[in-house]
């Protein structure tokens, strides 16, 4: 691990993640492992954080290319359709037509998706810098840029995810920002290790 992680914030994702510190890959995760590493690696160059990827797909759909959620987010990546819509229209070469029920696209789509956002963000490092990609695209670029604004005017470091910008809430209702909080917990520190041990290929905060 390249971050030191104090036990407060250990606590925290424990208590906020419940239940095991890791649970099991799905059988279904291991169709879209080559899939998942030709097209991180075709956006984000050979040195993608892959099981970020993978503990990205586990979080929003455990892999289930048929996922839908009660507010209509869809497939795999569970993108809402106007983020769909939206994404494909950003990159029509590489994504044409959005489907987000179909896995290929899927994938490519939220691994490019992850990289707009990851271009646009400054961080202290890679792993805070994930932290707070996968906060924007839980909740929106907007809302992380000005949780930044605000942790600043409180004399947080607004390039330092965990222990810092995630305790400031610049607006939301309470249960989205709870959720919001607990997104990128979960992915980096209960997910993205046990794709890593599983040889899936390194994360933005565990090697």
């Amino acid at each position: 691990m390249r971050r030191t992680t104090s036990l407060l914030i250990l606590g925290i994702a424990t208590a906020i993640c419940a239940g095991p510190l890791f649970a099991a890959i799905p059988n279904s995760a291991q169709q879209h492992r080559s899939a998942l590493v030709r097209n991180a690696r075709a956006v984000w160059g050979i040195d993608a954080p892959i099981a970020s990827f993978a503990a990205q797909f586990q979080q929003e759909s455990a892999w289930n290319a048929n996922a839908l959620s009660p507010v209509g987010a869809k497939g795999m990546a569970q993108f809402m359709p106007a983020t769909a819509n939206w994404i494909a229209e950003q990159y029509p070469d590489d994504l044409g037509n959005a489907q987000p029920t179909n896995p290929s696209w899927a994938i490519r789509a939220l691994v490019q998706y992850d990289f707009w956002l990851y271009t646009r963000i400054r961080a202290e490092n890679a792993c805070e810098r994930l932290a707070f990609t996968l906060s924007a695209y839980n909740g929106g670029l907007g809302w992380v840029n000005r949780d930044k604004t605000l942790a600043s005017g409180k004399g947080l470091d607004p390039l330092v995810w965990f222990g810092s910008v995630e305790r400031v809430n610049a607006g939301r209702s309470i249960a989205n920002w709870q959720e919001n909080r607990a997104y990128p917990q979960r992915i980096l520190w209960r997910y993205e290790p046990m794709y890593v041990a599983a040889n899936w290929g390194k994360g933005a905060c565990n090697d």
